[in-house]
């Protein structure tokens, strides 16, 4: 609450007619300051400073509330410095707290509290600076709670950031080694299967390798068969032409002999005789048959002949 100083001025200092001029500039500020004419009262109230050099620390203090009252905050903070230094308790206690007041912002609050503890010690009864420092006082307690409390705030979610990036962290290292995992056993899936692969061509090779040696045994004993067969009928033959050259020295004296002839004395019957020569027909048809069937390309020299 601001309240207005009435101004009483020393009678010999000044002769009647000034006197009677600055009682009435005195009255117009006041007047003009009740009705909230502030520009006006600072109008009264500085000409009596500036111009008429009335040197009265009541009429600095109504100036400063002029200025206060009409937002000119820089002018009003110079008039109320002017009265820390009084000697009056009073006012200086007044000033103080109207320093206080202009100080009233989140960011100065600090210096408002201490202008205000300045006010209470030049006067412990002015209960309107003890009102306002408890509640700069309260205010100072709730913002400091709301910086530790963003501050705890920060901390928290600086931790959360960090757990979360070291989480991310620990993701990228186990994609990574996953990846890796998954390279691996790609390649030792890819050397599987070229293992498989070559086991196979080899199981493939080694069965071609037995069809062969299998098919060469079936050539060879059908070679021995033949061989055997050759030497039989070559036997046979041989067999004949003795039969024929001892014939034909018989005969070299007698009839050429008869079938049955012959067969008598081959001492082989008529219906053997047919059955030899059935077989060797049926043995020179298979014979032919074999010759048929023999592959055409020529045994390998660096495989077994067995």
């Amino acid at each position: 609450m601001i309240k207005l100083v009435f101004i009483f001025l020393m009678t010999w200092t000044i002769d009647g007619s000034d006197v009677a001029k600055v009682n009435g500039l005195k009255k117009e500020g006041e007047k003009a300051f009740k009705a909230g004419n502030y520009t006006l009262a600072a109008e009264k109230f500085s000409y009596l400073i500036d111009s008429m050099n009335i040197d009265d620390e009541n009429a600095v203090l109504n100036l400063g509330h002029s200025y206060f009252q009409l937002g000119k905050n820089e002018e009003a903070q110079n008039q109320y410095m002017k009265l820390i230094l009084s000697e009056n308790e009073e006012l200086k206690s007044i000033a103080y707290q109207q320093l206080g007041a202009l100080s009233n912002d989140p960011k100065t609050l600090q210096k408002a509290l201490s202008f205000f503890k300045s006010a209470l010690k030049a006067n412990p009864r002015n209960e309107d600076a003890r009102y306002n420092y408890e509640l700069i006082k309260k205010k100072l307690t709730e913002q400091q709670d709301q910086d530790q409390d963003q501050e705890n705030k920060d901390d928290q979610q600086e931790n959360e950031n960090q757990k979360d990036q070291e989480k991310q962290d620990q993701e990228n290292q186990e994609g990574d080694q996953e990846g890796e995992n998954e390279d691996g056993e790609n390649r030792e899936s890819e050397d599987q299967n070229e293992q498989s692969s070559e086991d196979q061509e080899g199981e493939d090779g080694e069965q071609d390798q037995n069809q062969e040696n299998q098919q060469e045994g079936e050539n060879d004993q059908e070679q021995e068969q033949q061989q055997n067969q050759e030497g039989q009928e070559g036997d046979q033959e041989e067999q004949q032409d003795q039969q024929n050259t001892d014939s034909q020295e018989g005969q070299e004296g007698q009839a050429p002999p008869s079938t049955s002839d012959k067969l008598k004395e081959m001492n082989i019957s008529e219906e053997k005789a047919k059955m030899i020569l059935e077989a060797l027909k049926n043995s020179e048809i298979q014979y032919i048959q074999q010759n048929r069937r023999r592959p055409t390309n020529n045994q390998s020299s660096d495989k077994p002949d067995w």
